[in-house]
């Protein structure tokens, strides 16, 4: 899981703990269960058997992998349409191609991160590049789906590309934890990532027994899910692993911390913290579409199967009937 790291973290910026920050106790701890998507690669659905009012404005997380392709074993997504939501695709091992309809994508690879806003919606497909399938490798990345308030969900789609080298990397006080910030804003510095729904994504890497607490924005709920290794959340140290999502309930600071001894093929404590603030509009989710009403659903299945949302580029030599 190489992502992005750094040799010697004492040279990066500093989190200190916050002087009088009231702890975040843990509500929950959950197991995601495991399932295929797309075209048939593993995932681990995150969020599943939250409540909503945990996740809003998060609808969804996959993990995807962490997986060994053998050669001709790649494998991604067929096109399919989204709209009134955000995708943010972190890949941390591998390579994924995106494209759109309106000619939109790109390529992220070891520590990138593509964020798609679908907008008013779109036509999407993501898939390894042809000399990973030839190839095969190693492939582990995350989907989150992020939701819009009622007044954007009709916006221009449009994309960010965040190189891993544009991440905002930061250290715990005393240099335990290698910190990513993605998105949103951590101790005062600013991640890469630009969203219309306030949030923060911060990717963690612990080394064995350290442990780190971070001030969180009181207005902002708490997750935090485990990509690899075991550890404890909270100040009573709530036991998680690999797989695992704690919902953290209110305050002002949230506590991590990495088990003396790991895994073998986990030789650290890696952790996705994610906040946001709650929109608290009516939601309706149906399959690709994220909505605020039956109506507006019904509305985006009649336009995608009308062609509004796009049609497939001809260079792939697919019709928009084959979906």
């Amino acid at each position: 899981m190489p992502a992005v790291t750094v040799e010697n973290t004492l040279i990066l910026p500093r989190v200190a703990a916050p002087a009088e920050a009231v702890a975040r106790p843990v509500l929950t701890v959950t197991t995601a269960p495991s399932g295929f998507e797309g075209e048939g690669f593993p995932v681990r659905r995150a969020f599943a058997g939250i409540a909503y009012r945990h996740l809003d404005p998060f609808i969804m997380m996959d993990q995807m992998g962490e997986v060994e392709y053998a050669p001709g074993e790649p494998k991604g997504t067929p096109w399919h349409p989204h709209r009134g939501f955000e995708t943010v695709t972190y890949i941390m091992d591998g390579i994924f191609d995106h494209q759109d309809s309106q000619g939109g994508g790109g390529t992220i690879t070891n520590g990138d991160t593509q964020w798609m806003t679908a907008g008013s919606g779109l036509l999407h497909i993501e898939a390894p590049p042809e000399s990973l399938v030839m190839s095969g490798g190693l492939f582990h990345g995350i989907q989150l789906w992020v939701n819009l308030p009622a007044k954007d969900k009709m916006m221009a789609p449009r994309y960010q590309d965040i190189r891993g080298g544009q991440v905002q990397l930061l250290t715990s006080h005393d240099g335990g934890a290698l910190l990513r910030v993605i998105a949103g804003e951590l101790d005062g510095h600013q991640g890469p990532g630009i969203t219309h729904t306030p949030i923060s994504l911060v990717h963690a890497t612990l080394a064995p027994g350290a442990e780190v607490t971070l001030p969180w924005r009181e207005d902002f709920n708490g997750l935090a899910y485990v990509l690899a290794g075991r550890g404890s959340v909270g100040v009573d140290r709530r036991p998680v692993h690999k797989g695992q999502t704690a919902v953290f309930g209110a305050g002002s600071s949230l506590t991590i911390r990495a088990d003396e001894l790991q895994d073998a093929n986990s030789p650290d404590l890696e952790v996705l913290l994610l906040g946001g603030q709650p929109i608290r509009e009516p939601m309706a989710h149906y399959g690709p579409f994220v909505m605020n009403t039956r109506a507006e659903l019904e509305q985006a299945f009649e336009d995608f199967q009308k062609g509004r949302l796009g049609t497939i580029p001809a260079v792939h030599g697919m019709s928009e009937g084959g979906l």
